[in-house]
């Protein structure tokens, strides 16, 4: 697994708290940014193929095809996050949320490389001064409330998925995805009128992230998508961009 922050960034990082005397909140992307995989397709798959074996691995290669395209089709994420929660339709809360934690259990005792280790580093310093963290991200609470507990995050918004008597509609309120991250964030700071956005921290893998890391002062690019890098050069040329 390649190490998505040079050392550079680390020390930048720590060389930005020593001096820090104001209130500042953190917000992190987690697929890809904190985590290597895509926590609702990975969980699908173990969820899928846990279950019915071949056929699971069959189902889910349908439903990864049917994404591809509409994704190739131009349809926007919010709509392809809807459609994978209409999966959801019908099954228990307890069920999944039992089977979220075995996936956690699994891939965090047995997978090399399931953390960007960069990124939980810079994450568990900024926690290590004081900042409260807080995880953004489309996936959905099972995959992210054990994420949160391990770093010791204080918030986590994400999509919620609908629930009616301890059973998921397969409907969603509004995907935390783009815009949806925007207007998410928004609303943690606007409840917090003691910090500045200037001072907070933001770490994004994709330029889907951009609503949420145009918000703060301190926008960090994790991995290498060109178009991300390019956009926060141009906002904020002082910018360190992790490679």
């Amino acid at each position: 697994m390649t190490d998505h922050m040079p050392g550079y960034m680390t020390e930048y990082v720590w060389a930005s708290l020593s001096g820090a005397n104001r209130p500042y909140i953190v917000f992190s992307d987690v697929d890809e940014t904190l985590i290597s995989v895509k926590s609702m397709f990975d969980f699908l798959h173990y969820r899928l193929v846990r279950r019915h074996g071949a056929a699971g691995e069959e189902e889910y290669e349908r439903i990864s095809a049917v994404i591809a395209r509409r994704a190739a089709d131009g349809a926007p994420r919010s709509e392809i996050n809807r459609f994978y929660y209409s999966h959801y339709a019908g099954e228990s809360v307890d069920t999944v949320t039992r089977l979220a934690d075995d996936w956690f259990t699994e891939r965090t005792s047995s997978t090399r490389g399931f953390y960007i280790d960069s990124t939980r580093r810079a994450l568990r310093g900024h926690r290590a001064a004081g900042a409260p963290l807080v995880l953004v991200s489309g996936s959905f609470p099972p995959l992210l409330e054990p994420l949160a507990r391990e770093l010791g995050a204080a918030t986590v918004l994400c999509t919620r998925p609908l629930i009616r008597d301890g059973v998921y509609t397969g409907e969603v309120g509004t995907p935390v995805i783009g815009e949806g991250k925007r207007a998410a964030v928004l609303a943690h700071l606007a409840a917090r009128p003691a910090v500045d956005p200037r001072d907070c921290f933001a770490y994004g893998d994709h330029v889907s992230d951009l609503p949420m890391l145009e918000l703060v002062g301190h926008p960090v690019a994790v991995g290498d998508d060109p178009e991300l890098r390019a956009h926060l050069a141009a906002l904020r040329p002082e910018t360190i961009a992790a490679r």
